[in-house]
């Protein structure tokens, strides 16, 4: 199983996200081709209802522990409640209106 996807199933099964993204960045950085070592998670759950940033990451931290430990070196964490994700989503749903409309050169 792929680090990625170990990773999915651990928070899965900890957060029972409403929704989740775990991206390897591990390109973007200066490691070996086909290094699992860099990822991006956005993690949106109720589990997080109440929680400051920083216990939303120690929690992850904590399910991630062994990936950490071994070949993780990094996790850009985007953590969010159902409420937050949705205020959210509504501003990135919304394209700006184009300038300009209507000519056509």
């Amino acid at each position: 199983m792929m680090v990625r996807e170990q990773i999915e199933a651990k928070l899965k099964t900890a957060f029972d996200p409403v929704f989740l993204e775990v991206t390897d960045e591990s390109y973007r950085h200066n490691v070996p081709a086909g290094s699992e070592s860099h990822f991006k998670v956005v993690l949106v759950s109720d589990r997080f209802t109440g929680e400051r940033f920083l216990n939303r990451h120690r929690l992850i931290y904590g399910t991630l522990s062994d990936e950490l430990a071994n070949t993780v070196h990094a996790l850009a964490l985007h953590t969010y409640t159902p409420k937050e994700w949705s205020a959210l989503e509504d501003t990135l749903s919304a394209s700006p209106p184009c300038r300009g409309a209507g000519s056509i050169a």
